[in-house]
């Protein structure tokens, strides 16, 4: 009798086996799914003259994403009273700061960042083109993808003159690439034109993303970085709703990936 308990215990472990290799192969799929978002925050002053980091983590944290790119944040300055503003919204939003200074600005500096649902891999940053002000790209690796951020300058020569520093930065990574930001331009431009031979952009075109209290043009994009392999699709796209914690509205996009 014990003999055949053993068996049919046996039994049933076996038969178990698709089921378990069915739940591991469901949870290799969910990681690539991923949600990413894009938001320039101004720095966390609204539209209506407050500084608040609790009304922008709120927004950010209804974005459900596994990575932000961050536009407009300082580190240290004067005018946010020493703090770096990035780590207030990660304190907030249970998420991972990183953050690469373009310019030094209020005795500390000001720029660009992420916020992070896992540690990153590697984190690069590049100087780029930029008369009125200097520019940067930031490159965040993590185990399946690559989120690169930016925010590009106001004037037409210098956005021009860094698709090549992009595309130069992004290329050859064994991983779907996507490039998100503040790029300072519309979706018929010069630079967009330039933008679409190495790009897909995601988000749409037609959603305003400023003024975020009416929008009428579209500035923010994510965008993703043609290769041969491997493939993503977008499978969503939008534009939050909100009108007053910045000046920009935020855009998100989710992705999935197969080969």
């Amino acid at each position: 009798m014990k003999r055949i308990r053993i068996l049919l215990w046996a039994a049933l472990l076996l038969s178990l086996l698709p089921c378990l290799a069915g739940c591991g192969q469901g949870k290799k799929a969910s990681s690539s799914e991923w949600t990413l978002a894009s938001y320039n925050i101004r720095n966390a002053k609204g539209l209506d003259g407050q500084v608040s980091y609790d009304r922008i983590a709120e927004v950010i944290r209804k974005f459900g994403a596994d990575a932000v790119a961050i536009q407009e944040a300082d580190s240290a300055t004067q005018r946010s009273h020493g703090l770096f503003v990035l780590q207030e919204l990660g304190r907030r939003t249970g998420m991972h700061p990183v953050y690469a200074p373009a310019i030094d600005y209020n005795g500390g500096t000001y720029g660009i960042g992420m916020l992070c649902s896992e540690q990153p891999v590697d984190v690069k940053h590049f100087p780029l083109p930029g008369e009125e002000e200097r520019r940067a790209l930031l490159v965040v690796e993590f185990p399946h993808y690559i989120y690169a951020c930016t925010h590009l300058s106001l004037t037409e020569k210098d956005r021009l003159a860094s698709v090549a520093v992009i595309v130069g930065a992004l290329k050859g990574y064994q991983k779907p690439v996507f490039l998100a930001g503040d790029w300072n331009d519309t979706p018929r431009s010069p630079f967009l034109s330039e933008m679409k031979k190495h790009f897909d952009i995601l988000t749409a075109p037609e959603a305003h993303t400023f003024p975020a209290n009416a929008p009428e043009t579209t500035i923010d994009y994510i965008a993703l970085l043609r290769q041969d392999s491997p493939k993503a699709v977008c499978t969503h796209a939008e534009v939050f709703d909100a009108p007053i914690e910045s000046d920009h509205r935020p855009v998100k996009v989710v992705v999935s990936c197969g080969e």
